[in-house]
């Protein structure tokens, strides 16, 4: 069975997380830039403005974003809870992606639209985002925890 596409109906939001804020860049296939890149920040209010205006969209929406720690998880909670598709990737996978050029340009946009890009060539093997359970969140953090007690152990013992 063969399954079709409408190009012109795939959305590919990209986020690239920062720190307290982010930047959106909303993409079409051969490189049809729907909403330029713009900052949003991680508060409630512009995190739900940020999901009307993704689900106002026509077509088919993926959102991916590179896993950054914990910055990434208040995106990725409020847009999954207004119901979007939301995949995080890891960072590695985005960061090998696309380095055909000698250029080396980093900023947030250029960010943004290799995300995007990313996201447009793994369309059908994007892995939907599901939330942590709370035992996971809470060993995660007793394990983060431990990790720092031995290496402060360790270090008093070298004094």
């Amino acid at each position: 069975m063969v399954v079709q596409h409408n190009l012109t109906a795939m959305n590919a939001v990209s986020i690239d997380i920062s720190k307290g804020k982010s930047t959106v860049v909303v993409m079409r296939p051969f490189g049809e830039i729907i909403v330029l890149p713009f900052e949003v920040t991680h508060s409630v209010r512009e995190l739900s403005k940020l999901a009307a205006m993704l689900k106002s969209l026509k077509g088919e929406t993926k959102i991916i974003m590179e896993c950054t720690g914990s910055y990434h998880f208040p995106v990725t909670n409020a847009l999954c809870a207004a119901g979007l598709f939301v995949s995080p990737v890891h960072s590695l996978l985005i960061h090998d992606f696309g380095n055909n050029t000698i250029r080396r340009v980093k900023t947030d946009k250029a960010d943004s639209i290799k995300i995007a890009n990313y996201a447009l060539s793994n369309w059908l093997d994007l892995i939907p985002y599901s939330p942590e359970e709370d035992l996971r969140k809470l060993l995660k953090t007793y394990n983060c925890q431990y990790i720092k007690y031995c290496k402060i152990k360790t270090l008093s013992k070298t004094i």
